[in-house]
């Protein structure tokens, strides 16, 4: 449980460094430059999955909790929209009109989709500590950034062509997730 505790909290208190500590953070830009300084974060990141999946495997599944028998259909459902959003984040798309954090939101989803069908202790552990963090960004987020400035609006076309490419990718993560998470989704 210690390699998963502690690659989550690599995790957070990295992600959580950029708005708690934005002097040091700067520090380091202007020391080292801004690529080298992304280069750095990245490989903090990569650290703190690698630890993440080891603990996770290493403690393997355990007893579950509670059983649903609907939350498999609910479950695909919501990964859907998590991918869906998770890529509009990164796209031009209306839904930044509507939501200012749909990566974030992703994140919540994404944990609590897992949860209602994994629901063993590194589950949770894992899935809500993440839903967590991903609430506690936007928080973060919203009291460092000011008020919500939204974006200029993209069209309809442009949304439809993310939401596309989001349900594309949701596909190939259904066909891929017996070899990523070792649990075949259908």
């Amino acid at each position: 449980m210690s390699l998963l505790i502690g690659g989550i909290l690599l995790w957070v208190a990295t992600h959580f460094s950029i708005r708690l500590l934005p002097g040091m953070r700067q520090q380091l830009i202007s020391a080292i430059g801004k690529w080298p300084y992304q280069g750095v974060f990245s490989v903090v990141m990569v650290v703190a999955i690698v630890l993440i999946v080891r603990g996770w495997k290493e403690i393997g599944p355990g007893e579950p909790l509670w059983l649903l028998d609907w939350a498999r259909p609910v479950n695909l459902v919501l990964m859907a929209a998590a991918v869906c959003l998770f890529i509009a984040a990164n796209a031009p798309t209306d839904i930044k009109q509507v939501l200012r954090h749909p990566q974030l939101l992703s994140v919540v989803i994404w944990a609590l989709a897992h949860l209602l069908v994994n629901s063993d202790l590194r589950s949770l552990v894992l899935f809500g500590s993440l839903a967590v963090w991903a609430l506690a960004e936007m928080a973060l987020i919203n009291h460092h950034a000011g008020p919500w400035q939204k974006p200029a609006p993209s069209g309809a076309a442009k949304t439809v062509v993310s939401v596309v490419i989001g349900l594309a990718v949701f596909a190939v993560l259904l066909y891929v997730h017996p070899w990523l998470a070792g649990v075949a989704v259908i």
